[in-house]
């Protein structure tokens, strides 16, 4: 049960900001001890507050009075972060916000230190992920490839968990490549300026991202690649090009001196298993040497679909994305093998086909054949939409169906996977950057007796590399407990 709290208006409120900031900016060297010495991830209601900014801190706690019903300060977490600092924790990821809310809903009395310390007493002393790094080397490096380099460099902690070795790539026509390369990943026009710094090592082709050295393999098929030759062995392989989406094509890494694994990012064909993290992850076995992250927009309405499944039964429904338009499209018309595709993406919606309803059913045996499909593209170059329009195997309410969406975003296994909103004034460039595989947004939501209509906003390029990032721990055996535990 939320138990709401409204602080009551400072009687200065210039001067209650000063205090929350320094308390903030306390947070941020404590922060990153726990994540650089333990392997600890902070969180706030999922929102990752390792290296972030003061405010970005600020704005963390702000935000759970929009979907907790709930105010919660930097009065209130501060001394429970510091709690937190006390203890010998293993490699563990702790959600600052739902366990200050815990504490502050707590009827026992106890204190802030005994209640943290019985709270995270499984964390202690929890065993490294792995027994040494994991090597992981990026096969393309185009939108995707990119984003996923930027979070391996931010998730490097310690160094002992998954490490970033190498990128693969054809090299391109001018002179200065590796220079070239380097400043798309230093600077996007989507996603801002890359958190840290880079240094282009021209000799030994290699780029220095925040101390990680990451190779810069020029080839132009997998079989003219020796990682071993650089030191890489045992290496997982995300194929970001997209070129090869069966097991025959991309076995070809797998031929590769120093190639365990590979990862598509892209929707496997054949009898690849398609894997939406928080859904059928548990599908991944210490054998499987090819599997796919599947698209985008199945990760997106895939754990929305199971948590209705769940509580409301799925009789049918249809699946309309309102996609960004992508590197496929032209900007100006131009011959294009697919349908309507040719015309500029920058000044039309163009209508096309979309494979996600039906590979739902790979992921969500139960919905085979209960889906249909179709996505118009939009001129806007990231954040993308899925109405789902469902038949439900019961009627509900709509006042019913957002609070338990909401309760699923913020408290149950799907948290990583599903976002909740609740304000009437959002767009598409206020998803930028979500970690989520999408966000639900609750003021849009329809319901008719057992029909409901729900909107699911997506970052289609990086909440999707989220999702393919924690695919890759997971094949990688790199699994961190949760805490606090649900009740």
């Amino acid at each position: 049960m939320t138990v709401t709290q409204k602080r009551p208006k400072p009687a200065d409120f210039f001067k209650d900001w000063k205090a929350r900031e320094a308390l903030a900016e306390s947070m941020i060297p404590m922060i990153g001890k726990l994540n650089r010495e333990s392997n600890v991830g902070i969180y706030m209601y999922g929102k990752n507050l390792v290296n972030r900014s003061v405010l970005t801190i600020m704005k963390a706690h702000r935000f759970v009075r929009q979907v907790e019903e709930n105010e919660l300060s930097e009065f209130e977490t501060y001394p429970v972060l510091e709690a937190i600092c006390k203890l010998d924790l293993g490699p563990v990821h702790i959600d600052l916000g739902t366990l200050t809310n815990k504490y502050m809903r707590d009827e026992r009395g106890l204190s802030i230190e005994d209640f943290v310390r019985e709270e995270l007493s499984d964390a202690a002393g929890a065993r490294k992920p792995l027994p040494e790094s994991q090597d992981v080397v990026i096969y393309g490096f185009g939108r995707i490839g990119r984003l996923v380099a930027r979070l391996l460099i931010e998730k490097a902690g310690s160094g002992d968990v998954l490490r970033l070795r190498a990128i693969v790539l054809r090299k391109g026509k001018a002179d200065n490549d590796l220079v070239k390369r380097a400043s798309l990943l230093r600077r996007d026009s989507v996603h801002g300026a890359f958190n840290g710094t880079i240094r282009v090592d021209e000799e030994t082709s290699t780029l220095i991202c925040n101390g990680n050295e990451v190779k810069v393999i020029y080839a132009n098929s997998p079989e003219e690649v020796d990682y071993t030759e650089h030191g890489i062995n045992n290496a997982l392989i995300v194929d970001s090009t997209g070129v090869w989406r069966d097991e025959a094509g991309l076995s070809q890494h797998l031929e590769c001196k120093g190639a365990s694994k590979v990862l598509l990012t892209a929707p496997g064909k054949g009898d690849l298993k398609n894997i939406v993290y928080g859904i059928n992850n548990d599908d991944i076995k210490p054998e499987d040497k090819i599997l796919s992250a599947a698209s985008c927009t199945t990760n997106a309405i895939v754990p929305v679909l199971k948590a209705m499944m769940d509580k409301f039964g799925v009789e049918h429904g249809h699946v309309e994305t309102v996609h960004a338009y992508t590197n496929d499209q032209n900007l100006i018309d131009n011959y294009h093998k697919g349908e309507r595709r040719g015309r500029s993406a920058a000044l039309n919606m163009v209508l096309t086909e979309t494979g996600a309803a039906k590979a739902v059913s790979k992921a969500l045996p139960e919905l085979k054949g209960k889906l249909t499909g179709n996505a118009i593209r939009v001129p806007t170059p990231n954040v993308s939409m899925a109405i789902l329009n469902l038949r439900l195997g019961k009627e509900t309410t709509k006042e019913e169906l957002n609070e338990y969406l909401r309760d699923v975003a913020l408290h149950s296994p799907l948290r990583q996977q599903i976002d909740f909103t609740n304000s009437p004034e959002v767009v598409s460039s206020d998803f930028v950057g979500s970690r989520r595989a999408c966000v639900f947004d609750s003021t849009a939501t329809i319901v008719e007796d057992d029909n409901a209509v729900l909107y699911c906003w997506y970052d289609n390029e990086f909440g999707y590399s989220c999702q393919v990032v924690r695919c890759l721990e997971d094949m990688a055996g790199v699994r961190y407990e949760l805490f606090p535990k649900k009740d």
